[in-house]
């Protein structure tokens, strides 16, 4: 008998909580809607992994060392450009930037392998050169964060900017962010 009434009072408070959730948000303003929507509507993929699995080792120090094909889906209509940052979080130096692009035309539906999307600009990268720098981890899995945001602007950079100068730039003009996350460690 205690145990049903318990049970009762969970199911009771939970279904409270979750009409709470929903009106509350029926309370944000039109834009945070779409805000929280465009989030889980933008996507990139990748055919050469899955989010969270391993890159294959030709995208690394280990192979080729060129770009893995990217797939973006989703990108809200009024978006101005792309950008594109790659980085490790795991870095014993902190975060290490292996590839930064910016001005990527917001109509991009894919990066093929071993490229750069037409009219795009590249960044310098924490190898101290602009291009892609592959995953070489000096030991263990480390994390490899592929950002993609979209911006209500184009920005007016250097080649020779950093992520820094890109992140300050874009500071008040992104629309919404995806993320794709592969792991890899050396043989």
């Amino acid at each position: 008998m205690r145990l049903r009434l318990l049970i009762l009072i969970g199911l009771f408070v939970g279904i409270v909580g979750i009409l709470f959730f929903t009106v509350y948000r029926l309370k944000w303003s039109s834009k945070e809607q779409e805000q929280f929507l465009l989030t889980y509507a933008m996507k990139l993929s990748s055919s050469a992994f899955l989010h969270n699995t391993e890159i294959p080792s030709q995208y690394t120090c280990d192979g080729r060392d060129v770009n893995p094909p990217l797939t973006i889906e989703g990108v809200p209509a009024d978006a101005q450009s792309l950008v594109l940052i790659v980085d490790d979080p795991d870095a014993p130096r902190g975060d290490w930037v292996h590839w930064l692009v910016w001005n990527i035309n917001p109509s991009t539906s894919r990066i093929e392998e071993d490229s750069v999307p037409a009219g795009a600009a590249e960044g310098t990268t924490d190898f101290g050169r602009t291009g892609w720098g592959g995953p070489c981890p000096p030991s263990g899995v480390h994390r490899y964060q592929f950002k993609l945001y979209a911006l209500d602007t184009t920005l007016s950079l250097v080649p020779s900017a950093k992520k820094r100068d890109v992140e300050r730039a874009m500071e008040g003009h992104v629309l919404v962010q995806a993320t794709l996350v592969g792991l890899y460690a050396r043989k």
